[in-house]
């Protein structure tokens, strides 16, 4: 019995997943794009396929995540802030990237460009109340 997700590389140019360190929680996901380079300009996006497909098991799921560097030195964010990726989806893991940065910004092929979690989870019932001990106050309701 499988206890773990499948990584399939798709594209003779595509790298495997792997992590940075010993102790890191998200795999390296890598720029797998054909013509070896993509510019980012200022304010837009792209949507970088990285070569892989993933096969989680039932109550698994994966996590897109920005790299921080990028972020925070290049200005480089996930245009949808954190993709989540469920184990019924079978198609190649893209990666929506988009400057926020002043300057444009070069995407190479083998560039690390996101990292990957994937960890398990219990589905809950959905149980519908119709009354609710709590306030209507919003955010900072509590005093923060």
């Amino acid at each position: 019995m499988r206890k773990n997700a499948t990584v399939n590389v798709i594209r003779d140019e595509a790298k495997a997943l792997q992590y940075s360190t010993e102790h890191s929680a998200g795999l390296d996901l890598v720029a797998c794009v054909p013509e070896n380079l993509v510019f980012i300009e200022p304010s837009d996006y792209a949507i970088v396929p990285t070569g892989i497909t993933l096969d989680l098991l039932p109550h698994q799921v994966a996590f897109i995540f920005p790299r921080s560097g990028l972020g925070i030195n290049h200005g480089i964010v996930l245009r949808n802030g954190t993709g989540v990726i469920d184990a019924d989806y079978k198609g190649e893991i893209m990666v929506a990237l988009k400057n926020d940065g002043d300057s444009p910004y070069p995407i190479n092929a083998g560039d690390r460009i996101a990292q990957l979690v994937i960890t398990n989870f219990d589905r809950f019932e959905n149980v519908t109340v119709k009354e609710t001990v709590r306030g209507t106050g919003g955010f900072g309701s509590t005093g923060s």
